[in-house]
């Protein structure tokens, strides 16, 4: 039986298997890196196959799953240049688009990007999956049925991938979740009170979102009750920019991931 192959043995190929793992993925897992190290440390953790030398890797492969650097992918796919039978591929590189992809290992490689969250170590993940035209239905659906084991899957146009990749990451919850505690407690609050505020903030009030049938726009209208104090807070962080950081920081975002270009 042909495996599914994790080319990197990074921060992402661990959340993913561990994710898998919980799920009680049925398939043969294999993980290649340059880092025996690594490969030790995913072997006892999670059980998984392991293949220090990539060729020998490939040739285990049905589906391989590119999870290396962006700017680490020429090299990878250099060194499979010579692939002469049908292969799927997913590669998980930022910013790093399917023409690219396919200029660097073409056909037989049918291509798709995926771009899972970290989270899915616990199955709350969130991964957007875009397909080139070559990838055929049983390979499409291997794919989604693959990350939808890990939480939500969205199919989205090639075109909005820089933004998901900017605006989905958990880093936004883990950011404002720091900052906030870190204010809490400029104003007096102990560490660990701060702190569960603003998990209660930020956690509570959007997993209670997301599980009730109520608008956004409902619910901050329901807490911001004019003239109150949670109003009188947000307005102020409005004139302090607070719109505006995001946005930019956002736009940052999107101008770093298109250097990525191989």
């Amino acid at each position: 039986m042909k495996a599914t192959v994790f080319l990197g043995g990074g921060r992402i190929t661990g959340a993913l298997l561990a994710g898998l793992r919980l799920a009680k993925y049925p398939g043969p897992l294999l993980v290649h890196d340059r880092h025996p190290q690594k490969l030790r440390q995913l072997k006892k953790r999670y059980g998984v196959l392991v293949e220090p030398d990539l060729r020998k890797a490939i040739r285990q492969a049905e589906l391989v799953i590119i999870a290396v650097r962006p700017g680490s992918v020429a090299q990878l796919l250099g060194g499979i240049q010579s692939l002469n039978r049908p292969l799927w591929a997913v590669s998980l590189a930022a910013g790093v688009p399917l023409a690219e992809l396919r200029a660097r290992l073409g056909p037989p490689v049918a291509w798709a990007r995926a771009m899972p969250s970290p989270v899915c170590r616990s199955r709350h993940g969130l991964t957007a999956v875009v397909f080139d035209r070559s990838v055929p239905p049983p390979a499409r659906r291997k794919i989604k049925n693959l990350f939808s084991l890990l939480g939500q899957v969205v199919e989205i146009p090639e075109s909005q991938f820089d933004a998901f990749t900017v605006a989905y990451s958990a880093s936004h919850g883990y950011h404002a979740a720091a900052t906030l505690a870190e204010a809490a407690r400029k104003l007096g609050l102990r560490r660990e009170i701060a702190f569960a505020a603003a998990a209660h903030a930020l956690a509570d009030g959007i997993l209670a979102w997301r599980e009730e049938d109520t608008s956004l726009e409902a619910l901050l209208d329901e807490a911001q009750t004019p003239g109150g104090i949670a109003a009188t807070v947000m307005e102020g962080m409005n004139r302090a920019g607070y719109r505006k950081a995001v946005q930019q920081g956002l736009a940052a975002g999107v101008s770093r991931a298109r250097r990525n270009r191989l």
